[in-house]
Order: structure tokens, then C-alpha cells, then sequence
């Protein structure tokens, strides 16, 4: 048996390939072969290692959301400022682009929501965890006097949140809305509700 080192390393191998065969193939048509080829191995190798191919995707996607959730959070930790907190916060939390594969592939979990508790549970974590960060951002700026909120504050942070998923989506999904006028659309909604960004990225 595989040292627990070298177990995690491979663990994470199967992970990695898990989400690149993913985004090549989606996950509506993944299967054990897709991910054992991406691997470079066999699928009784894979197997060795986890029960069943959803028990690969769990894992892919808590990792695919630690990466998103871990890396946006330290983005907006390095701000100073609520303003500036939520500029940082609005623009990585939407895709790149329509070849976002990450992006792409945490959607696509989400249809595996209701098919899975653990996937259930994976989508509903990454909604508290993009709520309280947007709840974060916007507590701060009323306590700093730069916010004055037209709303609720829960009610505007659940807009954000909705905003992002949505545009997100349509980006990914290659719309014709870019990730430009997605960002230009949450700033002003963001303004609107009495959340401005620094005033060189304001929306017009």
C-alpha cells in the first residue's frame, strides 16, 4: 500500500485529472475511463484509491471550490478599504471567459446538487461562503462611513451573490454578455444599493 504521502499526492493526481477530463468532456458524459486516461492510468488504479467515479467528482469539487473560494478570499484580505474590498471581490468572482474551465465546471456541479447530498452540500457551502463574503465586505463599509445602504444588508448581499452566479453562467455558457459588462453591471447595482467602489471604477 501507498505511503500516506505518496496516497495524497495520488489522490490529488486523480483530482487534478478528474477537472482537466471534466472541463474536455463534461460531466454530463465523464466517466471512470475519461478520468483514468486523462490520469495515465488504469481504472483499477483509480479505484484503488476511491469507491466510484462520484466519489472522484466530490473530491474535484471541494477542490475546485477551495481553489475559487481560497483564492478570492486572500485577493480581497490584501485590500484596504470596504470599497476597494468589493471591487476585488466582484471582479474575481466572475470567469475569466468563456473558456473559464473551473468556472465552467462549478456550475456544472451545481446540476449535481439535487442528484447528491454531498454535491448538495458542496453547492450550499460555496453560497454561504460567497454570502458571508460579500455580508463581510459591506458590514465593514457601513461601520467605516463608507456605505450607506439603500437596503437591507442581507438582501443586498444575496443580490450580489445572485448577480455573480447569474452573469457568470452566461458568460461561461459563451453569451453575449462579456465579463466587462457583467462587471459594469454588478458596480451599478453595488452604487445603486449605496455600496460605490472607488470612484475610478464606478459605473456609468
Amino acid at each position: 500500500m501507498a505511503r500516506p504521502s505518496t496516497q495524497q499526492q495520488r489522490r490529488k493526481e486523480v483530482v487534478d485529472a478528474a477537472l482537466a477530463a471534466a472541463a474536455q468532456h463534461g460531466l454530463r458524459s465523464l466517466s471512470l475511463t475519461d478520468v483514468a486516461n486523462q490520469a495515465g492510468v488504469t481504472r483499477g488504479a483509480l479505484l484503488y484509491y476511491y469507491d466510484d467515479l462520484d466519489a472522484i467528482l466530490v473530491e474535484a469539487h471541494a477542490a475546485g471550490m477551495e481553489r475559487v473560494g481560497a483564492e478570492r478570499a486572500a485577493l480581497v484580505a490584501n485590500e484596504v478599504g470596504a470599497p476597494a474590498k468589493l471591487d476585488v471581490a466582484i471582479t474575481a468572482g466572475l470567469p475569466t471567459g468563456p473558456d473559464d474551465a473551473l468556472m465552467s465546471l462549478l456550475y456544472e456541479f451545481d446540476v449535481l446538487g439535487g442528484k447528491s447530498p454531498l454535491h448538495d452540500e458542496l453547492v450550499q457551502r460555496l453560497y454561504r461562503e460567497q454570502l458571508d463574503l460579500f455580508r463581510g465586505i459591506l458590514a465593514e463599509g457601513v461601520a467605516a462611513g463608507d456605505f450607506a445602504l439603500t437596503g437591507p444588508l442581507d438582501d443586498i448581499a444575496m443580490n450580489l451573490v445572485a448577480l455573480e452566479d447569474a452573469y457568470g453562467l452566461h458568460i461561461t455558457g459563451g453569451g453575449s454578455i462579456t465579463v466587462a459588462d457583467a462587471r459594469r453591471a454588478i458596480a451599478l447595482y453595488a452604487q445603486q444599493a449605496g455600496a460605490p467602489l472607488p470612484r475610478s471604477q464606478d459605473a456609468h
